[in-house]
């Protein structure tokens, strides 16, 4: 959180600098908009604080995200989003320049997008009966937005590349594609979060090219990548399952049925590919709901998580 409040105006970060320890730890998304109230969520729901952002805030928070170069930025733009240390992602909205039909870049910066990554060490603790069996299951993690698909896949990463051994489960190679930098928030390719000793990070790397690119140069166990869904994805997660290397992987949808409509991954699913599928929903009660289903949608089993989700 004090990173996020470091890069934010003093006069924004103040309201929150000041709102309750219970309502920080579970703060989820801080929305700022040009004449518009600062917005946060909390566990889903959203509030407003009662100051304006204005110009000079916005261009403020750009600066120093960008430490006053947009030139160093400019590849984030592009893509809409810029994330920062420690893996928080900060989405934008402007008045968007395109070249040849292609986005080039977004100007005039008026919404800001802040979503706050979290740790949840252990959380995927009481999968582990269900994601191994001898071996690791290859394992697809779905959900709509901001019900903790990173954050589970985080904590697998964590427990895959640290081993157990009270449960005589040897730390394996993992190699974790972060498009985004949200997985491992690196900071000069240096992952910050929690892992093991046998992590490998592609920081901001394509995924299917970074899935490529692990399978020829760093011989992983298991391969980890979050949001798949594009054509190209399909042909990595299919080359790398033919090679032998377990998958965990994280993609958006409401509902396995929901996923198995969707052109790109109707071919993985119909080949069976994944062992186990955790279905993910948020429980106003508990933080997250998790139906374990297998590699045909059966259920297995149900479990609820009491942690903020992102």
């Amino acid at each position: 959180m004090e990173r996020i409040l470091s890069i934010l105006p003093k006069r924004l970060a103040e309201p929150i600098r000041l709102l309750p320890e219970s309502v920080k730890n579970k703060l989820e998304e801080i929305r700022l908009r040009v004449g518009r109230p600062i917005e946060i969520g909390v566990t889903g729901k959203p509030s407003f604080l009662p100051l304006t952002v204005n110009e000079e805030d916005a261009l403020q928070l750009i600066n120093n995200v960008s430490q006053f170069s947009f030139y160093t930025i400019e590849e984030e733009l592009r893509r809409g989003y810029i994330t920062i240390q420690g893996g928080h992602r900060i989405g934008l909205a402007g008045k968007v320049i395109l070249d040849k039909g292609q986005v080039k870049s977004i100007r005039d910066i008026s919404s800001f997008n802040i979503r706050i990554a979290r740790e949840r060490i252990g959380v995927s603790q009481g999968l582990l009966p269900f994601l191994y069996d001898g071996r690791w299951q290859n394992t697809l993690i779905l959900g709509p937005p901001q019900t903790g698909k990173t954050t589970l896949l985080r904590d697998i990463a964590r427990i895959l590349s640290s081993g157990i051994p009270s449960l005589d489960l040897l730390p394996v190679k993992v190699g974790i594609v972060d498009e985004r930098s949200e997985l491992a928030g690196c900071v000069n390719g240096v992952p910050q979060l929690s892992f093991g000793p046998r992590i490998d990070v592609l920081d901001g790397c394509p995924k299917a090219e970074g899935m490529m690119m692990l399978i020829r140069s760093m011989s992983p166990e298991i391969i980890i990548a979050d949001e798949i869904g594009r054509p190209e994805d399909t042909e990595a997660v299919l080359e790398a399952a033919n090679a032998g290397i377990t998958l965990m992987v994280t993609t958006h949808g409401y509902s396995f049925s929901d996923v198995k409509k969707r052109p790109t991954l109707k071919e993985i699913l119909q080949l069976d590919i994944f062992t186990r599928i955790l279905e993910l929903k948020r429980n106003d009660a508990t933080g997250m709901e998790i139906r374990i289903l297998d590699g045909q949608g059966n259920q297995i089993t149900i479990l609820t998580k009491e942690m903020s989700v992102n």
